[in-house]
């Protein structure tokens, strides 16, 4: 974990307990490469060191396949899925990223394809799945930062449910884990707010109930690179050596969210928890708070 993970797992552990709710931890591994026994107990190491605890047992994804598949076979039932053999950089070198947001909405190549074509192409290349969409606009009240509409033909386009190497995309995968455990509030960074949308939409074409939804400030630098792991921001380790105790760290995560400005248990942020005080917007960390936070350059 690094600092931008440790503020979203406490702002939605806090949230959670605020209304006497339960949490729950998913390992979203479906990738290979995010496969590490290690790496999930040094996780829950982290989460347990700052109070956090769960209420189940963890969901790992990788143990899913046939339940994902499954999902797949009910959206190939009740919307319109077809193969796209385009790769990711052959779009890109096609069409201009919609609006600020860097999402690519795919330009229908494949849609359309006869079947035919599909199946001579599919002697030669691989394919994924693709969710084709309607023109339509999608509408919900975030908990954080209001009402938001996206239009899902325009912004969103069709989108992969299974990717060209057999691996279930991540939309499907969550939808289908968040109803499973019985999911009725996600808390997440709000660079993820474009995915709701068609998340939303999977939920209508499965027939389930979509979640209460709270997008939190994204923790920029002041380059403007977002705080993560790939750039090694404020990692656990030289957090735990920083901070020494979980009061301190949690208070500097207090801080930030305008909960409070003192250290304090993980019980009393949750005490002292209100979404009304959560910034709408995201956050720059000034270049003191990343020295203090124990930034690697």
């Amino acid at each position: 974990m690094q600092f931008g993970n440790v503020y979203s797992a406490v702002l939605a552990y806090a949230s959670a307990r605020s209304h006497d709710g339960a949490f729950f931890l998913r390992f979203e591994d479906l990738d290979e490469r995010t496969r590490e026994t290690a790496a999930r107990e040094q996780l829950t190491d982290d989460l347990r060191w700052l109070g956090i605890t769960w209420d189940a047992d963890p969901l790992i994804q990788s143990g899913r396949s046939e339940v994902y598949e499954r999902s797949l076979a009910q959206v190939s039932a009740a919307g319109e899925v077809y193969p796209c053999f385009c790769t990711r950089s052959e779009i890109r070198a096609a069409i201009a990223p919609h609006g600020s947001d860097g999402i690519y909405v795919y330009p229908l190549t494949c849609y359309g394809l006869s079947p035919d074509e599909v199946a001579e192409r599919a002697k030669t290349e691989r394919y994924s799945l693709r969710l084709h969409v309607p023109d339509r606009d999608i509408s919900f009240t975030d908990g954080c930062r209001g009402p938001y509409t996206a239009n899902l033909a325009r912004e969103s386009g069709d989108f992969i449910l299974q990717r060209s190497d057999g691996i279930i995309a991540y939309h499907l995968a969550c939808v289908t884990d968040d109803a499973a455990s019985g999911i009725d509030e996600v808390v997440r960074g709000a660079d993820l707010i474009p995915s709701t949308p068609q998340q939303i939409y999977l939920q209508q074409l499965l027939g389930y109930t979509s979640p209460a939804y709270f997008h939190h400030p994204v923790l920029y630098a002041p380059d403007g690179h977002r705080l993560s792991k790939r750039h090694r921001d404020c990692d656990f380790g030289r957090l735990k050596d920083r901070f020494e105790t979980p009061e301190a760290l949690l208070g500097r995560v207090a801080a930030l969210s305008g909960i409070a400005d003192a250290p304090l248990s993980i019980d009393e942020f949750i005490g002292a928890f209100s979404w009304d005080k959560v910034p709408t917007s995201d956050i720059v960390v000034d270049p003191a708070t990343l020295a203090d936070l124990g930034r690697r350059d």
